[in-house]
């Protein structure tokens, strides 16, 4: 009951007097000299076109903010459906052997190819990441392997030492020569496996600095005499007259791993007796450093792989050429961070390595 006297009196009452205060006018009109008369009552017309132009322009624009909260709720609801629709149809792409196509409406047009792309991406990643895992599973097998042969030699050869103390010296220096041999091997095929844990851990971090290409190259030439003279291998460097000028701006230690691993492969992989040569250049603001070995010719499927990890040119671990596979990885990671760009190529028995660096 009271709510409905107060819902009276605001619509009866304050209402009815806010209309008549604004909308209504009282003329007094005299009827004679004393006073008599009565109220003449009429519309203020120019009012009631006031509130109305108001009333009009306040529903436009309810009706535009309305309109436009509707489309943008509409909006909200069409995108989070399209977007958990997307997410269902990727999630069905990625899981599943299906073409694109199938999967993929007209309107995810652009989505489909990006998917499709994408999904050849990780594909051919994953594929590279099993071929190296085996590849790196295959050379920790071999590896394995082969350390029972030189460890075997050693000690029986160390066995046959300890139980003939009265063996003529001339034997004795041949066993012990061949124990060294043997021993040496072994040392190497440890490293080996040294060398893919360190892979695996290190994180390679450039300190960078001015670096006199021309000098390191002489200077690691020289370094590399007893390796080359064991091989039979001469070693022809090429610096052009401004040499002492080429400067880069690298990691002087990490740049010189590069050069000690590509001059490692070139010898490792060379006919004995051959020259290596070793040459640089400047063109175009960019350093280029040819390391050109004589050897057997690299087919181009090897080629394509030769900076891969773990992956050897040997088909079979009998030589000692080569290590773990990671040399040559190694130094594409480096000059890439500076970067850089390292290629090969191999032809008519002719092998060429190149590196590029900017001044």
């Amino acid at each position: 009951m009271g709510i409905y006297q107060l819902f009276d009196r605001l619509l009866n009452g304050v209402l009815l007097d806010w209309l008549d205060s604004r909308f209504i006018q009282y003329n007094w009109v005299a009827l004679d000299s004393e006073g008599n008369g009565y109220y003449h009552t009429s519309i203020r017309w120019w009012r009631v076109k006031e509130y109305l132009f108001r009333g009009f322009v306040f529903l436009v624009l309810f009706l535009a903010f309305a309109g436009r909260l509707f489309v943008l709720m509409y909006a909200a609801k069409r995108e989070k459906k399209v977007i958990a629709d997307a997410g269902h149809m990727i999630g069905d792409y990625m899981k599943h052997d299906r073409e694109a196509a199938e999967v993929f409406p007209a309107e995810f047009a652009e989505i489909s190819v990006q998917m499709a792309e994408i999904k050849a991406n990780m594909q051919r990643h994953e594929q590279a990441m099993k071929e190296e895992a085996s590849r790196k599973n295959d050379l920790i097998t071999y590896l394995a392997h082969d350390l029972k042969t030189p460890l075997t030699s050693v000690v029986g050869y160390l066995s046959l030492l300890e139980e003939a103390p009265d063996m003529p010296s001339e034997q004795r220096a041949k066993y012990v020569h061949i124990t060294l041999e043997k021993a040496l091997r072994l040392e190497k095929l440890i490293n080996e496996f040294f060398e893919i844990t360190r892979y695996n851990l290190q994180q390679i971090v450039l300190e960078k600095e001015t670096v006199d290409v021309g000098f390191m190259l002489l200077q690691m030439t020289d370094e590399f005499f007893p390796v080359l003279h064991e091989h039979g291998n001469t070693v022809k460097l090429e610096l052009p007259e401004n040499a002492g000028e080429v400067k880069v701006y690298a990691d002087a230690e990490k740049l010189a791993r590069v050069f000690n691993n590509i001059l490692k492969n070139a010898v490792a992989y060379s006919y004995p007796d051959t020259e290596i040569v070793v040459r640089f250049e400047e063109r175009e603001g960019r350093v280029r450093i040819y390391f050109q070995n004589s050897g057997r010719t690299i087919p181009k499927q090897k080629l394509d792989s030769i900076f891969e990890k773990f992956f050897r040119l040997d088909d079979a671990r009998t030589t000692n050429s080569g290590g773990a596979g990671l040399g040559l990885a190694i130094a594409k990671e480096i000059v890439t961070l500076h970067g850089g760009t390292i290629t090969a190529e191999s032809d008519n028995e002719i092998t060429t390595f190149l590196v590029e660096l900017p001044v």
